[in-house]
């Protein structure tokens, strides 16, 4: 029996692309996703900014303003 190299390339080609597409979507951006609480309310761990504290929607959005100034190019060239 003769082998057709061509036909089989195509035919693993396809499952491949096949396959790609038959991947699961993410679960983990869900459930970081929570709805039920305010994003001021945040957590109380080692990641938090120095300035802000949880629960306390004032310092909240200053620390996310501060925190939009630093990443703005036309601020930090002057």
């Amino acid at each position: 029996m003769k082998v057709n190299f061509k036909t089989l390339g195509l035919c693993f080609a396809t499952a491949t692309l096949l396959a790609a597409c038959s991947e699961p979507p993410e679960i983990a951006a869900k459930a970081a996703k929570r709805p039920d609480v305010a994003p001021y309310m945040g957590a109380n761990n080692g990641f938090m900014t120095k300035n802000w504290t949880p629960g306390n929607q004032a310092s909240w959005t200053e620390s996310i303003d501060n925190r939009n100034q630093g990443q703005n190019e036309y601020s930090r060239v002057k």
